[in-house]
């Protein structure tokens, strides 16, 4: 049957199911390059707006991964089992997820990405490490799983190419909301990988994607739901994003901090969070074990140190430090009432911990340092968080990112559950 892309575009337009044959035509035919990023702009707006059916987006997300190769991992003798965050201020759990995991008897093939905009990126934050590099060679991460249990690196060209190809658009066309186009997103590279098990960390919060509690578990949902239609076993755990999670933001910062949790201490709730998708990864593989041993036994910072080092990475090396810092003091006593992941995260990207463009560098040091949590009492003039930088011109923009972003009370707030709710197997 021959289709045209403006037949697609008006069927989808019209509020119609697109067929199967539609589907794995129009996305073949864009990662060749015979339908333009015009008419692909037209069919994502239409796609936001009508959106997609549980059999469209499986159906969208088996020709994004048919759009090129699938990991072929070799057995590597322990189960494959990922994790996925939509992404959030202060969120390096998969600094320490993925070496505990490993140390409780899984391999975690974590392919992963660079922050945008307030959101961290792992491969950002683990750069910081001299000599540690992310890019590696499909044979890399074999050997790697098999010896050490745990790799964290760049996704390869090879994987899902029109994703790559689609998301840039839909980040220059307004399409970038669209909860079937977010899931088959993500879900494509993660089927991609070949992983035998996958936990998703969808943050709800004004720090992540995912401002309102509805719409977390609608992506939530539509996740699970690809997962079954491809035979993956898929568990997601809805988590708060309202404030930033742990006491650092931005790159170097959180490494040490998650290396803080490695070692048996760090902030507790990056420790109960760590712990949570921990045992829903394990529950996936099929492994009886307590992480809580493996990072009180020091099992976990063992493997982290040999995943660092399996990577060029030096464990042991001083991380970036920052020539400039200075502090957000208290404007009166109280209790710390708010203290919002939006503004905490905006004021360590203009700090230069996160990028507006994808080429974009950005410095290792940089980042916000938080003196007190949600809750704690403080006193006028005593300070409330650290700014790190090494271009001092930023701190005025940081200062006003963090705006009312913070804000001071007489009566002590709770900050709530971190894990809102689960979904799927």
């Amino acid at each position: 049957m021959t289709h045209s892309a403006v037949d697609v575009i008006a069927t989808k337009r019209d509020g119609h199911r697109l067929t199967d044959a539609q589907i794995d035509w129009v996305v073949a035919a864009y990662t060749r390059g015979e339908v333009g990023d015009e008419q692909m702009a037209a069919l994502a707006m239409a796609i936001l707006l009508n959106g997609m059916d549980d059999a469209e987006t499986a159906r969208w997300t088996l020709a994004m991964i048919e759009s090129g190769e699938r990991l072929a991992l070799p057995d590597v003798g322990r189960p494959l089992v990922d994790k996925h965050s939509t992404g959030g201020v202060g969120d390096k759990l998969t600094l320490a997820l993925a070496p505990l995991v490993a140390a409780c008897g899984a391999a975690v093939p974590q392919l992963s990405g660079r922050g945008l905009g307030h959101t961290g990126g792992t491969l950002d934050k683990l750069e910081a490490i001299p000599g540690w590099r992310a890019e590696l060679s499909t044979d890399e991460v074999a050997a790697q799983l098999a010896e050490v249990g745990a790799v964290v690196c760049a996704t390869t060209p090879s994987l899902a190419p029109a994703d790559r190809k689609l998301y840039a658009l839909r980040d220059v066309t307004g399409t970038v909301a669209s909860i079937p186009l977010i899931a088959s997103s993500i879900m494509s590279k993660k089927i991609a990988e070949g992983t035998d098990g996958l936990v998703l960390d969808v943050k709800v919060g004004s720090g992540a994607f995912m401002r309102t509690r509805e719409a977390a578990e609608e992506l939530a949902r539509s996740m699970v739901a690809i997962g079954a239609a491809d035979g993956l076993p898929t568990r997601t755990l809805l988590t708060d994003m309202s404030v930033p999670l742990g006491r650092t933001v931005g790159n170097a910062l959180e490494v040490a901090e998650a290396v803080e949790v490695l070692r048996g201490g760090g902030p507790p709730d990056v420790v109960e969070l760590t712990l949570a998708l921990a045992r829903a990864m394990l529950g996936l593989a099929g492994i009886d074990v307590d992480p809580a041993e493996a990072l009180a036994s020091g099992r976990a910072f063992a493997v982290w140190e040999r995943m660092i080092a399996a990577q060029g990475g030096d464990p042991g090396a001083p991380l970036p430090r920052a020539t400039h810092v200075e502090t957000v003091d208290a404007p009166a006593s109280g209790a710390l009432t708010r203290l919002d992941a939006l503004a905490v995260g905006t004021a360590a990207w203009r700090l230069g911990a996160g990028r507006a463009r994808k080429e974009h560098p950005v410095q290792a040091a940089a980042g916000v340092r938080l003196l007190v949590g949600l809750g704690d009492e403080v006193r006028a003039g005593e300070p409330l968080l650290e700014l790190h930088t090494d271009t001092p011109d930023a701190v005025a923009g940081a200062r006003a990112a963090l705006g009312d972003g913070l804000a001071i009370g007489d009566e002590p707030v709770d900050r709530g559950p971190l894990v809102l709710d689960e979904v799927g197997a």
